[in-house]
């Protein structure tokens, strides 16, 4: 991204400080304590141009709000398991054969894979508990 934004840089911060996946409004609530001059729609339209530029990942969630996670050098290959009760989300490493299985996927649908990783839904164990 061309123009430096140092409120662009503390919402970098912010999401790089977490490992949880944070909601645009967690985000917002955090950067908000931080600088009370920053606006929902500043860190909205930040979140949207990061995720463009691929500094972070937006995980998409059919009926939550989308959550947000670093894109970490370390980890840039991961995957998810997103709880469908309370839609935390959590990393996992697991070495699929990507080329086989974006060949399976695009044969199968017509759908050609344009992002790697794989989201997997289910039930995590805190909700199993309670």
């Amino acid at each position: 991204m061309k123009n430096y934004s140092r409120q662009r840089e503390e919402i970098i911060k912010v999401i790089e400080s977490l490992y949880s996946h944070p909601t645009a409004e967690e985000i917002y609530m955090i950067v908000k304590a931080k600088d009370p001059s920053v606006s929902r729609s500043t860190v909205y339209r930040n979140l949207g141009l990061l995720a463009q530029n691929n500094i972070i990942n937006k995980i998409t969630m059919l009926d939550r709000p989308d959550r947000y996670d670093y894109i970490r050098k370390e980890k840039q290959d991961h995957n998810h398991a997103i709880c469908i009760k309370c839609g935390k989300v959590f990393d996992f490493e697991y070495d699929f054969e990507y080329e086989k299985l974006k060949k399976i996927i695009s044969e199968q649908t017509g759908v050609e894979i344009s992002k790697k990783g794989i989201a997997i839904e289910g039930i995590c164990d805190s909700c199993k508990n309670k």
